[in-house]
């Protein structure tokens, strides 16, 4: 996926850009409907190493899409401060392109742990069997990264 900067003075480094992705609480995956329409949907996910996952039910709009489509793209907006009498934001946001596949088995469960610790480090003992008793029910997708862009205003 092409991605050019136009801000390139507000562009960030890749490493300030996986720290956003790292402490988001949710984005917003995109993707191409199966009629060619744009398609948006706020997800909760976790990063680990250069791929995001995210789970799903096991059927719907989002698996049909991935199907025909599976290349997508993840926004992730961090800290922001309104500024009005500037007209403007201080804001972090980074952008991940790539290649969204399901994964199965060992993969599926570490996705799934990891994404337990992200929201729900308080409960790791009671989440194994939790992860057990949905494990069927759930699919995961994991988001291979291709390309990662970030910019900010931080000023």
């Amino acid at each position: 996926m092409e991605s050019t900067l136009r801000r390139h003075d507000r562009q960030i480094t890749e490493s300030e850009a996986l720290d956003i992705l790292r402490k988001g609480e949710y984005g917003v995956l995109s993707m191409c409907s199966t009629s060619n329409e744009g398609y948006g949907i706020p997800l909760s996910y976790v990063l680990v190493g250069n791929n995001i996952y995210f789970h799903c039910a096991t059927e719907g709009s989002k698996l049909r899409f991935l199907k025909e489509n599976n290349k997508v793209s993840f926004c992730v907006v961090g800290k922001t401060v309104l500024l009005p009498s500037k007209f403007s934001t201080i804001y972090e946001s980074v952008i991940a392109s790539g290649t969204a596949t399901v994964v199965e088995d060992e993969e599926k469960q570490e996705a799934l742990q990891q994404i337990i610790e992200k929201y729900s480090a308080d409960y790791i003992e009671e989440s194994k069997e939790y992860i057990k008793r949905y494990f069927d029910r759930v699919k995961v997708i994991r988001l291979s990264i291709e390309t990662l862009t970030g910019k900010a205003r931080k000023q």
